[in-house]
């Protein structure tokens, strides 16, 4: 997934003590190739786990590990290099965070080169801890963890479900580099957890409509789209849940995903789940027209086949209960986009619909970028530039909560 608010900024890293400081590799890695520079600084901890040459490479960068140096025998030029690298900053993220080193952040502690850069910080901070699942589950890190966000300011990614150093299985293994990556792209565009309470659903993806057991009626659609506004929405702290047709894409850990094949299977799931959501967003490319008849075996080229039969799928929109939930439409339109986008925000009766207008400037599918124009009921629209997919979801949430 691109993430477009990243080039140019400039972002420290955090390494602590844990075996996930090797993952640090792939962050710097993956920060750096969306056109940030990165400066890296260590705890004395985390030399066990990895170099600092390896990080230093990666980063084009000298690391940091010590507040003072080593030999000071034939004379030092050291200056506040702390303060500088805290005024220079536009985002710092420590991945992986020790439960220790978030007990000193918490408690303003300043005994080494990170936590000393971190009591003179400017900017935002990210934090993505990684513990075995006992120690992240203990109560005074919980509490800690608690303090870090309240007191101390900082976004907390937390630790997922897996397989741990241990040989264990439980939360504790630190956020997968994606979701960080995310997390950083969000946080540099002023967003944070503003949807904590909020329950939304997603629908993502084509859906398949079977001809025969090998054949089917499709779409272009990659479900990109629908999964950039569910990952938007679940870091900016509100429960998802996602209905998706076959896609490649990948949800977070956190967020329930369902998954179907037909119009008909996601009418099912969303009549079964739209009473407990607060929000519905129908990204879905849903298939308009369905076989009137699957055939039982494979259908062969010296069968004559001349016509396949079809009827229209269910109109999902159309068919569940709106009085209480939000809800929030797509139009995918080729011409005359704005005057068929409003025909489908009156007809279906939806409080909000996304105008995706396909032409040569935006192919909507099968990219990872996108235009969109929103309309709201109220007859008031915003047309937004063209943007990463990931973005275009924050543009879409903000306008979700606009309308609370």
């Amino acid at each position: 997934m691109i993430n477009d608010n990243l080039a140019g900024k400039k972002i420290i890293l955090g390494v602590t003590g844990g075996i996930a400081a090797y993952k640090s590799c792939l962050i710097i890695r993956s920060l750096v190739n969306s056109g940030a520079e990165v400066r890296v600084i260590m705890t004395p901890s985390a030399l066990e786990f990895i170099t600092p040459l390896t990080l230093s490479t990666l980063s084009g960068n000298p690391v940091i590990v010590n507040i003072f140096p080593e030999d000071q025998s034939n004379g030092v030029d050291m200056k506040t290099w702390h303060i500088e690298y805290a005024m220079w900053a536009d985002l710092m993220i420590i991945a992986p965070c020790t439960t220790n080193t978030i007990a000193k952040l918490v408690n303003g502690f300043c005994d080494n080169a990170l936590t000393t850069v971190v009591s003179a910080l400017r900017c935002p901070l990210i934090v993505a801890p990684a513990a075995d699942m006992d120690m992240y589950s203990n109560k005074i890190a919980r509490s800690n963890f608690i303090k870090l966000e309240s007191e101390v300011g900082a976004y907390i990614v937390e630790a997922e479900k897996g397989s741990l150093a241990s040989g264990l299985s439980g939360i504790g293994r630190m956020a997968d580099v994606n979701k960080i990556i995310d997390s950083a792209g969000m946080i540099l565009s002023g967003y944070k957890k503003d949807l904590v309470g909020k329950n939304i659903l997603v629908t993502a993806g084509p859906t398949y409509e079977d001809i025969d057991p090998v054949r089917f009626l499709g779409n272009r659609s990659s479900g990109k789209m629908g999964y950039s506004i569910a990952k938007a929405a679940y870091l900016r702290g509100a429960n998802v849940t996602l209905i998706s047709g076959p896609s490649s894409e990948v949800e977070y850990q956190e967020i329930k995903k369902i998954s179907v094949r037909s119009a008909n299977d996601m009418l099912k799931a969303v009549k079964a789940n739209i009473n407990d959501n607060d929000v519905l967003i129908m990204s879905a490319a849903v298939a308009d027209f369905t076989p009137e008849k699957k055939a039982a075996g494979k259908i062969k080229k010296e069968d004559n086949l001349e016509i396949i039969k079809v009827k229209k799928t269910a109109d999902i929109l159309a068919s569940v209960k709106k009085d209480k939930i939000k809800v929030v439409g797509f139009a995918l339109e080729t011409d005359n986009e704005i005057k068929n986008a409003e025909k489908k925000l009156k007809e279906k009766n939806i409080d909000m619909i996304v105008l995706n207008s396909v032409n040569e400037e935006n192919p909507a599918f099968e990219t990872d970028l996108n235009i969109i124009t929103v309309i709201k009921k109220s007859g008031k629209s915003k047309a937004y530039p063209k943007a990463s997919k990931f973005t275009v979801a924050n543009f879409i949430l903000d306008e979700v909560k606009e309308s609370d």
